[in-house]
């Protein structure tokens, strides 16, 4: 009886979450369909592919394409590129989300609190085509801003941005926070509204001001969402934003020594398809080996933020 009453609970609470469940089907075709059967193509990293003859077709080459892969001249220095961004973007586009979600928090509600929150929230929203063209028009050798405006003001000669490498890690940092950080900071200032308020009407009989709220309330509050970022962030180490990167740079063969990341390594590369469906693997699987090491370290840090 106990167990037919379950399954009756159990079927109930179905029923009552059923258009939970028509709302989720869409996302989840999606998923399955973009995420989970293209894994079979991974098979082409232990092939010698032929278009004629297809990819059940191609003969099988063991372990050639990785071979080939790690003795590339630039394997090391497009490593070192895609790690050393991303290890940039990941610290440094968590630090000022929090930031820019304590500041969005501590705006009045009203209708300045939304323009502002638009305004952080546009530059996400943008293709990397208008972006890259919204750099070009800062940057253009001619008719840039830069070069046509604030440079002369400073009394400096133009310089060809497009031709010289060393400035670019400065500008990938700067469009990719601008970009990113105003959507970033929506899911701190999400868990910034969870937190009780009688945490803060505590600190406050106590005498805290508005900063020692934040650095003693807010802020230990934000680490469970903050090491779930963090670990999720790791799972693309060995990843990158190939529009940042590729369009953005306006794809010029002088950056290539500060600009060439795995993703735009293996676009370059999609002319030997095994050979960039190795590199690919090889980047998945140092990904989700990080995101294990990392959330174990959390775990023994910290059992309840880690993410399983």
């Amino acid at each position: 009886m106990k167990q037919t009453s379950k399954k009756k609970k159990s079927l109930s609470e179905c029923i009552d979450k059923f258009s939970y469940y028509i709302m989720l089907f869409p996302g989840f075709i999606l998923i399955f369909i973009f995420g989970y059967i293209p894994i079979a193509g991974i098979i082409l990293a232990f092939k010698n592919y032929s278009a004629p003859k297809g990819i059940l077709g191609s003969k099988w080459c063991g372990l050639d394409n990785f071979r080939a892969f790690f003795r590339t001249p630039d394997m090391w220095a497009i490593t070192r590129n895609t790690i050393c961004y991303n290890l940039v973007f990941i610290f440094t586009g968590i630090l000022f989300a929090v930031v820019l979600a304590l500041l969005f928090n501590e705006l009045r509600k009203g209708t300045m609190n939304k323009v502002y929150q638009t305004i952080g929230m546009m530059p996400y929203f943008l293709s990397y085509v208008i972006v890259a063209y919204l750099v070009y028009s800062f940057l253009g050798s001619t008719y840039g801003v830069m070069n046509k405006t604030v440079l002369p003001f400073l009394g400096m000669d133009p310089i060809n941005w497009y031709a010289e490498s060393k400035y670019w890690p400065i500008i990938l940092f700067v469009v990719k926070n601008w970009k990113g950080i105003g959507y970033s900071s929506v899911v701190y200032l999400a868990a910034i509204a969870g937190i009780n308020q009688e945490f803060y009407e505590a600190a406050r009989i106590d005498g805290a001001n508005r900063f020692q709220q934040a650095f003693y309330i807010t802020i230990p509050c934000l680490k469970t969402i903050i090491s779930i970022q963090l670990i999720m962030s790791m799972g693309g180490l060995f990843g990158g934003d190939f529009g940042l990167f590729y369009l953005v740079s306006m794809n010029q063969g002088p950056l290539f020594s500060t600009t060439n990341v795995l993703p735009t390594y293996i676009y370059r590369s999609m002319d030997k398809v095994g050979f960039a469906t190795a590199a690919g693997l090889y980047a998945s699987l140092i990904g989700f080996i990080l995101v294990l090491i990392s959330n174990s370290i959390v775990k023994k840090l910290e059992p309840e933020n880690s993410l399983f």
